[in-house]
């Protein structure tokens, strides 16, 4: 039997990949490593202006074909046309990465008695809802009809553990509150749904969960967050996310589904 190399399991030539959030942070580190890997790649932001920019950064250093995208992933109606867009151009969607999403805490509202609901509905419909409503359409549209396709949602730790907040003494940080640990639990929860609906189909879903990544944050913050990581150290950007997205969106992982990969140093080990 002619089996595939492991350059061959990688490589995503061919296909085409949609990443929201993906002008910025891991979002554009992720939407990079699909290109370098071969994929044509629909880069989403809320501001269109940042999509077109780092489109053509990642068109430059791969030339691959980059289509950038205004999308809020909280409105029904933009995640629908997005997915229209990507189909007008390339034909075809084989990759959904549901990135996008939020973490911020107004000051003063970190803490669970103060919170309002209008920011906790803010929070889950930007994370959860977001994620829900780009992947309907992407399957319902592109990859159901089609019979295949892959998903990699976008949890975080912060879905499997609850936070140390000491971490965060002595910084003007003031550390996510329970609405994005709800949301991202409920990500992870809901890619093992999905995985086992859309199996059917072709179509694999999975979960990426990062833990803290190093953007030049306090010094005591990192120290003290280091220290609870057995690797001693945070993510580093434009590396440590570019390898787990590949891999789950290629047919390097054909045989896993519905699985959570932890990138966080070893944290959620201890």
């Amino acid at each position: 039997m002619d089996y595939p190399t492991v350059q061959q399991l990688f490589d995503l030539s061919g296909q085409t990949a949609l990443v929201t959030g993906g002008a910025r942070n891991l979002g554009f580190d992720m939407a990079l490593a699909l290109a370098e890997a071969g994929a044509d790649v629909v880069i989403t932001s809320r501001t269109l202006a940042n999509a077109r920019k780092s489109a053509s950064l990642i068109a430059e250093r791969t030339g691959r074909r980059i289509l950038p995208l205004e999308l809020d992933v909280c409105e029904e109606e933009q995640a629908s046309a997005a997915i229209d867009a990507c189909l007008a151009e390339f034909g075809k969607l084989d990759i959904l990465v549901n990135n996008a999403g939020n973490v911020a805490s107004k000051p003063g509202t970190a803490h669970l008695e103060e919170r309002s609901l209008e920011d906790w509905m803010d929070c889950i419909t930007a994370n959860l809802t977001g994620t829900f409503l780009c992947s309907k359409h992407a399957t319902g549209k592109a990859m159901i009809p089609a019979c295949k396709g892959n998903i990699v949602n976008l949890g975080s730790i912060t879905g499997v553990i609850g936070k140390d907040r000491r971490v965060y003494e002595g910084t003007p940080m003031g550390g996510t509150t329970v609405d994005y640990h709800a949301a991202k639990g409920g990500i992870i929860a809901m890619t093992r749904d999905m995985a086992c609906y859309l199996a059917p189909y072709n179509i694999r879903v999975n979960c990426i969960s990062p833990g803290g990544f190093w953007r030049n944050q306090p010094e005591s913050f990192v120290k003290a967050y280091s220290e609870t990581v057995p690797m001693g150290r945070m993510g580093q950007d434009g590396k440590e996310m570019k390898g787990a997205v590949v891999f789950l969106a290629s047919e390097a992982s054909s045989y896993i589904t519905g699985h959570n990969l932890m990138v966080d140093g070893g944290l959620t080990a201890w």
